[in-house]
């Protein structure tokens, strides 16, 4: 697939690269040199100096033979015309990327915004919203939801306490036979598995269970995880994901406190958030966060600008108790180190947009596709049209290339665990698990 960039900031850059590695065409278009540069540099992609707002720039990184336009700059207007100036060109999905919340909630910008627009992408709210999902479970350190809400995967630690350590899968399997979930995915000492029944789960395994979202109480409570209700929440800074996340908060009933260093910014937070407590100080300020009661909360939230001032107030905050602490981080790069260092879970505006655009990269008829953090892998959930060469045979017969499993198929209201002799129908839903070298195969099967 051709695919056309707007921006190399840190949006553009980690979408360039993802797709690059996959060995799509990627064109990237900035007006800032330097950032371009960089980019040429450090990945095989094709460059171009300009304005991608304007139509002679779009048409030099040819506009008209590309079949997705993302526009990801840091500025909405920008993105808006560059999908605009592209109206006149056949390309199948042209995507925006909005931060502002107006273009959302006022009708008239809506629709004004929209023209020209295939998709809205929001970084920032979706980036809010993994983080309240995560907050809701103790032990997720990642969550995606598929067919509604219905299917959901769940990654988590494995404590050495744990009843199932010591367990190979069949034997768990054995004590829960009419169980709807299945394990995915285990990550160990850096190696990603694909398991089968004779694999044991070890102490401080990373794993990705996959099935009926009203199953993960069992799995929480075979994974050795206590019940945990979220009341009151901390959030270390307080930019536009903070925001969103309060009012998410706040639309739940969730008491909330926001720590923001400019005092400037915490009149505007106390104007705009009227249901929750802001507090002028640093997020790395142990005294503060003392004398605020940090050791009392139920989930820690930092969303500050730096990386390293994230990690540092994340690992403060664990030091005094608090269950659950999410780290906003930017640095791909720095995800992996998150939780060996004792932090529970990170979310990422740059893979939250990856994530959304994604669903539109993907051959097939793909409804959702949620890239994982802890692991080099996806989970793309596909639908079974008629025509698919799959529909009538067994997954057996099917043959799913290696590095992909099969972790749940929805047909109708039912969740099906599946099994080597179930055959797929017209209108299924299916979820697989795929690594990199395994994408595009599985990929081919749903076309």
């Amino acid at each position: 697939m051709r695919i056309l960039i707007v921006g190399a900031g840190a949006v553009g850059f980690h979408l360039a690269e993802h797709l690059s590695e996959e060995g799509h065409d990627i064109v990237l278009v900035d007006k800032d040199a330097e950032r371009v540069a960089h980019a040429q540099d450090q990945l095989d992609i094709m460059t171009i100096v300009g304005n991608g707002a304007s139509l002679s720039v779009l048409e030099q990184a040819g506009i008209e033979e590309t079949d997705l336009l993302a526009a990801v700059t840091s500025v909405d207007e920008v993105n808006l015309i560059a999908c605009m100036s592209a109206m006149q060109h056949d390309i199948k999905v042209k995507v925006a990327r909005i931060s502002n919340p107006e273009y959302f909630t006022e009708p008239f910008r809506l629709r004004n915004a929209q023209r020209g627009v295939d998709v809205m992408i929001n970084p920032e709210l979706e980036c809010a919203r993994e983080a309240f999902q995560l907050l809701q479970s103790e032990a997720a350190t990642e969550l995606a939801f598929f067919a509604g809400g219905r299917v959901q995967l769940l990654g988590l630690r494995v404590p050495p306490e744990a009843p199932l350590v010591g367990r190979s899968l069949a034997e768990v399997a054995g004590m829960m036979p009419d169980r709807r979930f299945l394990t995915a995915a285990i990550s160990r000492n850096d190696e990603t598995i694909i398991p089968r029944g004779d694999d044991r789960f070890q102490a401080d395994d990373q794993v990705y269970i996959i099935g009926e979202s009203t199953q993960m109480p069992r799995v929480l409570e075979l994974a050795g995880y206590p019940e945990f209700r979220l009341r009151r929440v901390m959030i270390a800074g307080g930019g536009r994901t903070a925001v969103y996340l309060a009012q998410i908060l706040e639309d739940h009933g969730i008491d909330c406190t926001i720590i923001e260093a400019d005092r400037a910014r915490c009149l505007q937070l106390a104007e705009q958030l009227k249901k929750t407590l802001i507090l002028h100080g640093n997020a790395t300020d142990m005294e503060l966060l003392e004398m605020e009661g940090v050791e009392g909360i139920d989930g820690f939230v930092v969303f500050t600008g730096s990386d390293d001032t994230n990690m540092l107030a994340s690992l403060l905050g664990k030091s005094q108790g608090v269950r659950k602490v999410v780290a906003l981080i930017n640095t791909i790069e720095y995800i992996p180190l998150v939780m060996r260092v004792g932090i529970d879970a990170a979310v990422s505006p740059r893979l939250s947009a990856v994530n959304t655009i994604l669903r539109y990269v993907r051959r097939g008829s793909v409804l959702a596709v949620a890239a994982l953090r802890g692991i080099d892998a996806e989970v793309i959930e596909f639908s079974v049209q008629p025509g698919c060469r799959i529909a009538g045979r067994t997954i057996e017969q099917i043959g799913f290339p290696k590095n992909s499993l099969v972790g749940a198929v929805i047909r109708g209201t039912e969740v099906i665990v599946p099994a080597g002799k179930l055959a797929l129908a017209h209108g299924d839903k299916v979820a697989v698990l795929a690594l990199p070298d395994a994408v595009s195969d599985v990929e081919r099967l749903f076309q």
